[in-house]
């Protein structure tokens, strides 16, 4: 019986180290390849070229950032050309600079990152549930962690059909994405954990109108756009505009629809790669008159953004409104925020405040090759594995748990199986 117990201890023992060496190694990307061998920019933009050319993609903008200058820039697309002004709808990027626009209010005192955020409404009100919504607060809006369970992915609204009203919106998205009921709703205790809510984000929408007084694309334009001078974005979008759209394409080369959203802050940014330089750059030191926050938010208000506020299996992953994509050596994070929807639109944006080096990619027609590159630039660039990297290689790297872990124990029980049998032997012999 000890014999038994002791090669489960040490099977267990070999497990533990086993998974812990895989986790360790694929967060560490010990098993992975750079998509380039180069060190230099134009290596890294050659590779994207040639990824482009392989595969179906309907309208591409790149910037490669070092230091805060843009070093290339890379277009492509299958139908009308597109340049560096070219318009694109960026889904779910639109929240990292709707939560410019929150921390805009924060600073002149309208609005409290810690009250709750009932306080601020009076057009819709959180359901009343298990738990005290009293405990919803902007922070806890802005880095998921308000414990809103709504699910949301917004689907968006087909060309004439009407744009549900922000209030029915929050009370029940008819847009929510298939297999989501769309209610914003407190379901699990505000403040324990990180719940990914689009929904959080057409509260803080909501809360933006409320308090400013104002239609939200209204405010986010003379507070945010128009002091920047991102001279080409906007949270919605006509058709008699004088700035060129990037056609929408599905993942099949097909030419898609242009959906439209109630949902402004959480998924209808409509900026082009041009404006996205220009917020990027916002985030770094410039010369003598341009500081971090370019006089529209103070350069403290932008480090809170990027403190860590929630986590996912123990790694710090969102700050406010601000994607932590990887630690840096110097205890920061490489910033930013991706946004992906159907029709097939993907973006990305990665930032490494202390270098200035970073990347921006817009596009559409393939779901996910934005947030790849994205990943892989990071990878390149500092040899760490980024959140969306390291989800990429969770299937493999359970694989290897999976097959490594079956070896082990087929070991350990053969080692037992001889041994026993040697014991076995040697008891016999000693009889005779």
């Amino acid at each position: 019986m000890k014999r038994i117990f002791k090669y489960v201890l040490v099977t267990s023992c070999l497990l533990v180290f086993w998974i812990a060496l895989v986790f360790w190694g694929t967060k560490n990307g010990l098993w992975h390849d750079s998509i380039t061998k180069g060190e230099k920019t134009e290596d890294f933009a050659a590779t994207v070229r040639e990824i482009i050319d392989q595969q179906f993609v309907g309208n591409f903008a790149m910037a490669i950032v070092n230091q805060g200058i843009i070093e290339d820039e890379i277009f492509y697309s299958a139908g009308k050309p597109v340049d560096r002004n070219t318009v694109f709808q960026v889904a779910s990027l639109s929240k990292w600079v709707s939560a410019f626009g929150v921390m805009r209010l924060v600073e002149e005192g309208k609005l409290d990152l810690d009250a709750p955020v009932g306080k601020y409404l009076t057009r819709w009100e959180l359901p009343q549930g298990e738990f005290s919504n009293n405990k919803v607060t902007v922070r806890r809006l802005l880095s998921h962690t308000a414990g809103l369970t709504d699910g949301l992915g917004y689907s968006g609204f087909e060309p004439g059909k009407q744009i549900q009203s922000l209030e029915a919106s929050l009370t029940r998205a008819s847009d929510a994405d298939e297999g989501v009921d769309g209610v914003v709703r407190v379901g699990i205790e505000p403040g324990k954990k990180f719940v990914y809510s689009g929904g959080g984000y057409t509260l803080l929408q909501l809360l933006v109108e409320e308090v400013s007084g104002q239609p939200f694309p209204a405010f986010m334009k003379k507070a945010v756009f128009k002091p920047l001078g991102m001279v080409h974005s906007s949270y919605t979008w006509e058709d008699a505009s004088a700035f060129t759209l990037a056609e929408f394409y599905n993942r099949d080369g097909t030419e898609a629809r242009h959906y439209r959203y109630t949902s402004l802050a959480a998924t209808s940014l409509y900026t082009s790669l041009s404006d996205m330089e220009i917020f990027f750059r916002v985030f770094l030191k410039g010369g003598k008159n341009e500081p971090v926050g370019r006089n529209v938010l103070q350069p403290e208000t932008i480090l809170m953004m990027r403190k860590a506020h929630a986590k996912s299996m123990g790694i710090d992953i969102w700050g406010l409104g601000t994607m932590l994509y990887s630690p840096t050596e110097n205890g920061d994070f490489i910033i930013g925020h991706d946004g992906k929807s159907t029709p097939a639109i993907n973006t990305a944006v990665r930032l490494d405040p202390q270098s200035g080096n970073g990347v921006i990619v817009l596009e559409t027609g393939h779901p996910l090759l934005a947030t790849e590159l994205a990943g892989e630039w990071v990878y390149w660039r500092t040899g760490k594995v980024d959140i969306t990297l390291f989800a990429r290689l969770k299937d493999k790297m359970l694989d290897t748990i999976v097959k490594g872990s079956l070896i082990l124990v087929l070991l350990t029980f053969g080692v037992g199986l001889v041994r026993s049998s040697f014991v076995m032997r040697h008891f016999r012999l000693s009889k005779k």
